[in-house]
Protein backbone atom coordinates (compact mmCIF):
# COMPACT_ATOMS: atom_id res chain seq x y z
CA UNK A 1 0.00 0.00 0.00
CA UNK A 2 1.19 3.23 -1.05
CA UNK A 3 1.30 5.80 1.71
CA UNK A 4 -0.22 9.02 0.51
CA UNK A 5 -0.14 10.67 4.22
CA UNK A 6 0.29 10.30 7.86
CA UNK A 7 -3.26 9.58 8.34
CA UNK A 8 -2.11 5.86 6.21
CA UNK A 9 0.49 5.23 9.30
CA UNK A 10 -0.94 2.62 11.50
CA UNK A 11 1.46 3.72 14.43
CA UNK A 12 -0.90 7.30 13.93
CA UNK A 13 -3.83 5.79 13.55
CA UNK A 14 -3.29 3.91 16.80
CA UNK A 15 -1.59 6.44 18.71
CA UNK A 16 -4.08 8.76 17.77
CA UNK A 17 -7.11 6.52 19.30
CA UNK A 18 -4.96 6.23 21.80
CA UNK A 19 -5.85 9.82 22.11
CA UNK A 20 -9.44 9.43 22.13
CA UNK A 21 -8.74 6.98 24.80
CA UNK A 22 -7.13 9.50 27.04
CA UNK A 23 -9.45 12.36 26.79
CA UNK A 24 -12.55 9.92 28.08
CA UNK A 25 -10.39 8.77 30.88
CA UNK A 26 -8.92 11.88 32.13
CA UNK A 27 -12.94 13.52 32.02
CA UNK A 28 -13.49 11.57 35.35
CA UNK A 29 -10.03 12.64 36.95
CA UNK A 30 -10.63 14.95 40.11
CA UNK A 31 -11.48 18.70 39.32
CA UNK A 32 -7.96 20.25 41.50
CA UNK A 33 -6.35 18.10 38.28
CA UNK A 34 -7.76 20.03 35.58
CA UNK A 35 -5.09 22.09 35.48
CA UNK A 36 -2.28 19.67 36.51
CA UNK A 37 -2.63 15.84 35.44
CA UNK A 38 -5.24 16.00 33.26
CA UNK A 39 -3.57 18.87 31.06
CA UNK A 40 -0.42 16.87 31.76
CA UNK A 41 -1.64 13.42 30.49
CA UNK A 42 -3.53 14.54 27.84
CA UNK A 43 -0.78 16.89 26.20
CA UNK A 44 1.59 13.84 26.39
CA UNK A 45 -0.83 11.90 24.43
CA UNK A 46 -1.25 14.40 21.76
CA UNK A 47 2.25 14.54 21.24
CA UNK A 48 2.60 11.53 20.27
CA UNK A 49 0.50 11.61 16.32
CA UNK A 50 1.26 14.92 15.80
CA UNK A 51 5.15 14.62 16.06
CA UNK A 52 4.22 11.63 13.82
CA UNK A 53 2.56 13.71 11.32
CA UNK A 54 4.80 16.49 11.31
CA UNK A 55 7.67 14.29 11.03
CA UNK A 56 6.19 12.84 8.16
CA UNK A 57 5.37 16.17 6.59
CA UNK A 58 9.51 17.37 7.23
CA UNK A 59 11.76 17.56 4.05
CA UNK A 60 14.57 14.63 5.09
CA UNK A 61 14.45 11.44 6.97
CA UNK A 62 16.52 13.02 9.22
CA UNK A 63 14.11 15.30 10.60
CA UNK A 64 11.31 12.45 10.12
CA UNK A 65 13.67 10.29 12.82
CA UNK A 66 13.74 13.30 15.17
CA UNK A 67 10.74 13.78 15.36
CA UNK A 68 9.71 10.15 15.63
CA UNK A 69 12.09 9.87 18.58
CA UNK A 70 10.06 13.53 20.33
CA UNK A 71 6.67 11.17 19.81
CA UNK A 72 8.29 7.89 21.42
CA UNK A 73 10.18 10.47 24.19
CA UNK A 74 6.59 11.78 25.01
CA UNK A 75 5.02 8.09 24.93
CA UNK A 76 8.10 7.53 28.05
CA UNK A 77 6.27 10.93 30.04
CA UNK A 78 2.45 9.25 28.84
CA UNK A 79 3.55 6.44 30.26
CA UNK A 80 4.76 8.22 33.70
CA UNK A 81 1.47 9.86 33.85
CA UNK A 82 -0.53 6.94 33.38
CA UNK A 83 1.32 4.95 36.05
CA UNK A 84 0.66 8.16 38.60
CA UNK A 85 -3.33 8.31 37.45
CA UNK A 86 -3.29 4.49 38.32
CA UNK A 87 -1.82 4.84 41.86
CA UNK A 88 -3.33 7.86 42.77
CA UNK A 89 -6.80 5.40 41.89
CA UNK A 90 -8.48 8.03 39.20
CA UNK A 91 -8.42 5.02 37.41
CA UNK A 92 -8.78 0.87 38.00
CA UNK A 93 -6.52 -1.51 37.81
CA UNK A 94 -8.52 -3.27 34.25
CA UNK A 95 -8.43 0.55 32.46
CA UNK A 96 -4.78 0.67 33.16
CA UNK A 97 -4.20 -2.14 31.73
CA UNK A 98 -6.19 -1.65 28.90
CA UNK A 99 -4.51 1.92 28.03
CA UNK A 100 -1.11 0.53 29.23
CA UNK A 101 -0.99 -2.16 26.47
CA UNK A 102 -2.65 0.47 23.64
CA UNK A 103 0.23 2.49 24.51
CA UNK A 104 2.86 -0.43 24.53
CA UNK A 105 1.68 -1.76 20.86
CA UNK A 106 2.38 2.02 19.96
CA UNK A 107 5.56 2.22 21.63
CA UNK A 108 6.41 -0.92 19.73
CA UNK A 109 5.37 0.51 16.37
CA UNK A 110 7.04 3.74 16.69
CA UNK A 111 10.40 1.73 17.52
CA UNK A 112 10.07 -0.26 14.97
CA UNK A 113 8.80 2.58 12.32
CA UNK A 114 12.52 4.14 13.53
CA UNK A 115 14.35 0.95 12.97
CA UNK A 116 13.27 0.53 9.59
CA UNK A 117 13.59 4.36 8.45
CA UNK A 118 17.46 4.39 10.50
CA UNK A 119 18.25 1.12 7.91
CA UNK A 120 17.69 3.91 4.98
CA UNK A 121 20.15 6.55 6.06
Amino acid sequence: MQLRTFKDLKVWQKSYLLVLEIYKVSKVFPKEERFGLTSQIRRAAVSIPSNIAEGYARSSLKQYINFLFIAYASGAELETQLMLAKDLDYFTENKFEDIIGKYYEVERMLMALIRSLEKKT
